[in-house]
């Protein structure tokens, strides 16, 4: 009879194997910042049902959990997922659907590239987005002229860069029932540009609603969201929170999720309507793993960019100009109280130090009495030095590529003492206690490794200026990585379920070709994503 023996280590290897916990995925040889509170590192975590299981060494996860799943990610430098506190999904879904002008250098290349696109599409309504005279060397509004030539017969109906201008050729008025001479004289919220008392074609935020464009089909609007998904899921963004969105955006999204077709987590910012406030106040909050609506997006002002944005004290470049307010300050009374009533957000855009302190004002005086509500000033971008104290309970929401992009005109807009209070991201932080940071893309590109980088070296791609931008509102490496993921989960009351590496959380990462948290300052921006996963699942 022959007798079969067993070493000690054997038998031990066997018990183990027999003790470990099943996890669908388990990743090694990591260098994971895990952003908890003591911001520790982590050489390795495992996932199950979509979830960090643990977190912890190599031995520590190997010994108690077992998997047919492994990543060995090589000391590849992981981050949790990336949160984009502010941008527009749906947007860039759409712009990429339209002609690109971003980059464009005179009115002239603009001019090109939408003759192109009409060769190329053959569309019989030419739509598209991100021209910006400041980057022209004559830095000033078009007129249409050229545009009318070319385009005699086909509307032309293209967005500034930042969304707050609208620039028309006279097809696109005529198709929304207006003309060079035929346009309403007075109009609140907004300015059509003129020149001799005639439309030049630029129309400034309000002044926009007057121009009709086709209405896209559902089938164009699922592609423009799949295109989304694709490029943000490149960049190792997770959660994109869409700043101001329709109701039938929403469910459109709602069903994509369900289907699974669109997996990306959405925080969705309502545009504000009356109607929209009676109908998703009546509903409250709606959530699901991959979509949150529990927030109104409320436009405060216009842009800088386009002197839209409203100013207590004349634009310096413009003489007895200060922007507008979109609405009568009556409204954001009213909007305020109705949204103060409910478990909603209110989530409002401020550029101009007016706008900063009106909205402030009005969100204090709507949430007498309440704490951590989290109402939002997003971009908080010019602001009186005595309104930051107002931040003690309010989130500001900024967009640090907006420092190191308005930074060469900046100045020219608003003057050399108006600017100590601009992009101070550092000065908002110390006040509220965090910060939430996004890209704004498509008005900015999607990259948050530019946003990383204009955080913390407030240099532009080309390392200018030297030395930095207003380094003193520059934010630390870990402050940055936090605003991009825990604090901007803050922002949405998400901070329990996503935002960190932590057990019980979502198992959103990203792997990276390069330590962000390390690499030198010039090169933060070059950073590349190796890998993206979105509960547990490789999804890039």
């Amino acid at each position: 009879m022959k007798k079969y023996f067993l070493s000690f280590a054997a038998i031990a290897l066997l018990f183990s194997c027999q003790q470990q916990e099943k996890a669908d995925l388990i990743v090694i040889n990591a260098n994971a910042y895990t952003v908890n509170d003591n911001f520790d590192k982590a050489e390795s975590f495992a996932i199950k049902d979509g979830k960090f299981i643990a977190v912890g060494t190599n031995d520590e996860i190997l010994s108690k959990y077992a998997t047919l799943q492994t990543v060995d990610a090589k000391n590849q430098t992981i981050v949790p997922g990336l949160i984009d506190a502010h941008c527009h999904f749906a947007g860039l879904g759409s712009s990429l659907q339209q002609v690109n002008l971003r980059g464009t250098k005179s009115y002239d290349e603009i001019l090109q590239r939408l003759t192109d696109f009409k060769k190329e599409k053959n569309v019989d309504y030419i739509t598209g987005r991100g021209w910006d005279q400041n980057d022209w060397d004559v830095k000033v509004f078009p007129t249409k002229e050229k545009l009318d030539k070319l385009f005699p017969d086909t509307p032309v109906a293209i967005r500034r860069v930042d969304g707050h201008a609208l620039f028309v050729n006279e097809a696109a008025l005529k198709y929304s029932g207006l003309s060079s001479t035929k346009f309403p004289k007075k109009i609140s919220g907004g300015e059509f540009i003129t020149k001799n008392g005639k439309l030049t074609g630029v129309l400034i935020d309000a002044a926009m609603n007057y121009i009709k464009t086709p209405r896209g089909t559902k089938k164009s609007a699922i592609q423009g969201l799949l295109d989304a998904q694709k490029v943000t899921f490149s960049y190792g963004l997770t959660t994109v929170n869409d700043a101001g969105l329709g109701r039938g955006t929403i469910e459109l999204m709602d069903s994509l999720h369900k289907t699974g077709d669109l997996k990306m987590r959405v925080y969705a910012m309502v545009s504000v309507s009356q109607k929209n406030l009676d109908y998703f106040l009546g509903k409250g909050i709606i959530k699901t793993d991959r979509l949150n609506v529990r927030s109104f997006k409320v436009y405060g002002d216009g842009a800088l960019g386009s002197r839209g944005a409203a100013m207590r004290k004349s634009y310096s470049d413009r003489h007895n100009h200060f922007g507008a307010m979109i609405f009568s300050p009556k409204r954001y009374t009213e909007i305020a109280a109705q949204i103060a009533k409910s478990d909603y957000q209110m989530n409002t855009h401020a550029i101009g130090d007016s706008a900063n302190t009106w909205i402030l004002k009005t969100y204090k005086e709507a949430l007498k009495g309440q704490k951590d509500r989290r109402w939002k000033i997003e971009h908080a971008q010019i602001i009186s030095p005595e309104d930051f104290d107002m931040f003690d309970n309010i989130v500001p929401s900024v967009q640090p590529t907006h420092a190191t992009s308005d930074m060469y005109w900046a100045e020219t807009r608003v003057g050399k003492e108006r600017m100590k209070g601009a992009y101070a991201f550092k000065d908002l932080l110390n006040k509220y206690g965090s910060v939430a940071l996004g890209t704004d893309f498509p008005v900015e590109k999607v990259s948050p490794f530019l946003t990383f980088s204009a955080a913390v070296t407030r240099m532009d791609t080309e390392n200018y200026p030297e030395g930095g931008f207003q380094m003193e509102n520059a934010l630390t490496r870990e402050e940055t990585l936090r605003g991009m993921t825990i604090w901007a989960a803050h922002s949405n009351f998400e901070e329990h379920e996503k935002g960190s590496i932590e057990v019980g959380k979502f198992a959103d990462f990203v792997i990276l070709n390069q330590n962000i948290m390390e690499v030198e300052g010039s090169k933060i921006h070059k950073t590349k994503v190796v890998s993206t996963y979105l509960n547990g699942e490789k999804v890039y």
